[in-house]
């Protein structure tokens, strides 16, 4: 081991993500846990300051001095609505750490925390890194969107469960709201031209066919279905969201306006009804070159520590594609995997977050020499 990550202190590390995945957070509600971490980082000499992002919300943000920021260890505070409020905390078998956020990403962000702490008590306040823990991921990036304006961050780390595999490519991501809308009648006059629900039925199955056809490299989920509940009538309404992720090389402007071509051909075939489509987000994926100094350098000690240096794209959204598009070049880069993350039996191996701390800790270490 070397001298940078005996700095970790397993027993804190440990005790910290307990308390994190005790604390529920989900996003807009992030201020428990950003009270607790504020005066965790307080206590331990740490420079902390609070970003505002919105009245009652912040990023907890700790610059170097001069604010010569090399690198920033970032992660997302927030989670998702708890599947069971009754059992949505920390719980542990051996080396298993379960509960709501366990994988995404309260273990990477008590990872960071850790390894910061031990950066500072080693080198003191001379460590050319910031620390960044962020709210709003989950929903609209609103945290990552207000980091990224008020500092400049050339590379940044961020601890999202790639399962410590380094994710130097990231995919793109589009957010669709498709709805159709039409006069509301009486059930019994219901026909298949007339009924809204059936229009979105149609749209869905074109859209499906087209990426399954055209586009099978492309990831969607039809996130959400919903239309009016009204009893014995035709709906007026139907709308659905689309998730779309796309490896970082696919061509999103021509997806874009081949769905659009979708929606305008079938309107055109039912003027009756009014079909639309809104891109609610449009983010580009992007890819890292190797030859640069931080991923020569995370090259170089996967090699020393004998861990597989496996890149592969992060094939989903995150702040990542917020940042890259602010001009910060994003390394994901964490504990835990992302077929447990947003799961009913979230978990994260304990050895992994350890694990990621020393590798924070270890290249800052490095990238300071």
């Amino acid at each position: 081991m070397t001298e940078a990550a005996s700095c970790i202190q397993p027993n804190r590390l440990r005790r910290l993500l307990r308390r994190l995945i005790d604390i529920y957070s989900p996003s807009g509600k992030e201020e428990e846990i950003l009270a607790y971490l504020y005066a965790y980082l307080k206590r331990h000499g740490l420079p902390v300051i609070r970003q505002p992002v919105d009245e009652c919300r912040y990023n907890l943000v700790v610059v170097p001095p001069g604010d010569d920021i090399r690198l920033a260890l970032i992660g997302h505070l927030d989670t998702v609505v708890a599947y069971d409020f009754d059992h949505y905390g920390c719980e542990e078998q051996g080396d298993l750490i379960q509960g709501l956020g366990a994988a995404d990403m309260k273990g990477g962000c008590a990872a960071i925390v850790e390894a910061y702490l031990s950066l500072r008590r080693k080198a003191g306040s001379h460590v050319p890194v910031a620390l960044a823990l962020v709210v709003g991921e989950e929903e609209d990036g609103d945290g990552a969107e207000r980091l990224s304006r008020a500092f400049h961050l050339p590379w940044a780390i961020i601890a999202e469960p790639t399962d410590l595999r380094p994710c130097l490519s990231h995919y793109g991501y589009l957010e669709i709201q498709l709805s159709s809308r039409g006069p509301r009648l009486h059930a019994s006059l219901a026909n298949r031209r007339q009924n809204p629900v059936q229009s979105m039925l149609s749209l869905l199955l074109r859209i499906s066919r087209y990426l399954e056809k055209e586009r099978p490299e492309a990831v969607y989920n039809i996130r959400d279905l919903l239309s009016t509940r009204a009893g014995f009538v035709v709906p007026d309404w139907c709308e659905a969201w689309i998730d779309i992720h796309l490896p970082p090389r696919v061509p999103i402007g021509e997806i874009t306006q081949y769905l659009e071509g979708i929606v305008s051909h079938a309107q055109k075939e039912n003027p009756q009804l009014e079909a639309t489509l809104r891109f609610t987000n449009i983010h580009t994926g992007y890819e890292l070159p190797d030859k640069e100094l931080v991923i020569e350098a995370l090259h170089d000690l996967y090699g020393k520590k004998s861990l597989p240096w496996e890149p592969e794209p992060f094939c989903s959204h995150s702040d990542a594609n917020l940042l890259w598009a602010s001009g910060v070049k994003p390394i994901l880069l964490g504990p835990g995997t992302l077929d447990k993350a947003h799961a009913p039996d979230e978990s994260v191996s304990f050895h992994q977050v350890k694990a990621a701390a020393e590798v924070y800790c270890e290249l800052v270490t490095s990238l300071a020499t």
